[in-house]
């Protein structure tokens, strides 16, 4: 990693992530706007959007359950350029279906596509992240998040925007499709080669550092379970909680939709300061406060007596929710023996979460309605909290009396 940084300004590195983070983000949010429209355009009943949105997930589990073989072998940077491309081309895939072929067994092949290069993409930018935090030796991942929420942000308003302007899908979707390719030109070149790639070791260095089945570690797993606790939380608002607050409250549409933006801008602002309380106040104390925000928010919306007050839980929940995720990869990359698998399955874990969990969740709502369904969140956040020391970041002594246990 140190010849790496040497070769690659550390700048120029920085940058080129925070940008390429953002368009999953975009991307996804682009998709999710025009939903209604090409839902118009299939004349698709609810059940059959539903096994078509089905391919995103078939897409985004295979891309998961394969990105840490395929970053071992490759390295990050080829991986997110492949996967990238994937997105961008399910995307513009859809966009053509949605005009010319409105067929929807081709809209769930399109859909998979676009899930396959975000399920694994999304692992190999998380990898090289957290590589970039070692390299830069500060916390850089919530940020890097923040920009992936950033992105869900600006999707979504261009979404608003291609909308009221009477621009069709095809369009729009071609549109955000032209810039992405832009983008993905200009800065994929300022990722290091060779991040996250298993290289071959002399017979020395495997006597010392062996090859472990990182899924077997303790810590691994638990920081895992920290990741899927408020990954569920957040896919949770991400799934549900327009639709949430309209049964809930008996409101508008567009107040569900206007109460989600404020989640969205709560998870934004507490990623992008989430690195100065982290390296003043330490991981475990900020992840038990960031459980309690969410614990307090979630039971806030869930007892409100009305919409201003709900909306107060909402801003809590998603300060809360927010650093869960990139916390967990952070401490999942502390020992760099392995770190690129480590972080790799606390990845596939955490989006694991994201696609499994609100489904989940749905079908609980379903039963005693989707405020209620909520509680389910709190217990989840509370488990995190009792977690949190498991993130600490090992010592220089903890290290010495592992390696003599070790001995």
């Amino acid at each position: 990693m140190d010849n790496n940084v040497a070769l690659h300004d550390l700048r120029k590195w920085k940058y080129a992530l925070f940008i390429l983070f953002s368009l999953p983000g975009l991307s996804f949010s682009t998709w999710i706007s025009r939903t209604p429209d090409i839902r118009n355009t299939l004349e698709a009943s609810t059940s059959l959007m539903g096994w078509i949105i089905f391919g995103l997930a078939c897409g985004s589990i295979i891309g998961l359950l394969a990105a840490n073989k395929v970053i071992a072998k490759l390295g990050t940077r080829p991986v997110i350029l492949i996967c990238l491309i994937l997105i961008i081309l399910g995307l513009a895939s859809i966009g053509i279906n949605a005009a010319f072929f409105p067929v929807p067994f081709l809209l769930f092949l399109s859909l998979a596509l676009f899930g396959l290069g975000y399920g694994m993409g999304e692992v190999a930018i998380n990898v090289d992240g957290a590589m970039l935090e070692q390299a830069a030796s500060k916390t850089l991942l919530p940020a890097l998040h923040g920009c992936f929420s950033a992105g869900t942000l600006i999707g979504a308003g261009l979404g608003y925007l291609t909308l009221s302007l009477g621009i069709s899908t095809l369009q729009h979707l071609i549109g955000i499709v032209i810039v992405s390719l832009i983008i993905v030109g200009i800065f994929i070149s300022n990722i290091p080669t060779g991040n996250g790639k298993m290289l071959k070791e002399t017979k020395s260095s495997a006597k010392d550092h062996p090859t472990s089945n990182v899924w077997k570690e303790k810590r691994t797993i638990l920081i895992g379970l920290i990741v899927l606790g408020m990954a569920f939380a957040e896919g949770t608002a991400n799934e549900w909680l327009p639709l949430a607050i309209v049964d809930g409250f008996n409101v508008e549409a567009q107040s569900g939709t206007l109460v989600y933006v404020v989640f969205l801008s709560a998870m934004l602002i507490a990623r992008l300061s989430a690195g100065y309380f982290l390296d003043r106040f330490g991981r475990v104390a900020v992840l038990r406060y960031a459980a309690i925000f969410a614990a307090i928010g979630v039971g806030v919306l869930i007892f409100a007596p009305n919409l201003p007050i709900g909306v107060i839980g909402v801003f809590l929940w998603g300060i809360g929710a927010s650093i869960g995720f990139p916390l967990g990869l952070s401490a999942a990359g502390d020992n760099p023996i392995n770190s690129a698998q480590r972080v790799g399955a606390v990845s596939i874990i955490g989006y694991l979460a994201f696609l499994v969990g609100p489904p989940l969740l749905g079908m609980l709502g379903d039963a005693i309605g989707l405020l209620n369904a909520m509680s389910t969140v709190l217990i989840v956040v509370v488990a995190v909290f009792f977690l949190s020391p498991v993130v600490k970041r090992p010592s220089t002594v903890d290290a010495k009396e592992a390696s003599q246990v070790n001995q």
